[in-house]
């Protein structure tokens, strides 16, 4: 994982992938999510996080605070 980014720059990266906080993800497949999106060029990263917070900000909140949260828990595992 680039630890050149800062936790909430991170987060925004999970938050596109596919995982869910249901699937209840280890700190290494987050980090390989995150890893495989940035391989990606995940360019586009945070236009879509902009994009599904306007359209359903009640679902958006949730799923950041969860990114962000397992972002910082990956980042110490």
């Amino acid at each position: 994982m680039s630890i050149d980014l800062s936790v909430p720059e991170l987060a925004q990266v999970l938050f596109t992938t596919p995982l869910q906080e249901s699937d209840d993800p280890s700190p290494g497949e987050i980090r390989a999510a995150i890893d495989s999106s940035l391989g990606a060029g995940c360019a586009a990263c945070v236009a879509y996080v902009a994009q599904e917070a306007g359209d359903h900000p009640e679902a958006y909140v949730a799923r950041m605070v969860w990114a962000l949260n397992a972002v910082a828990k990956a980042l110490t595992a």
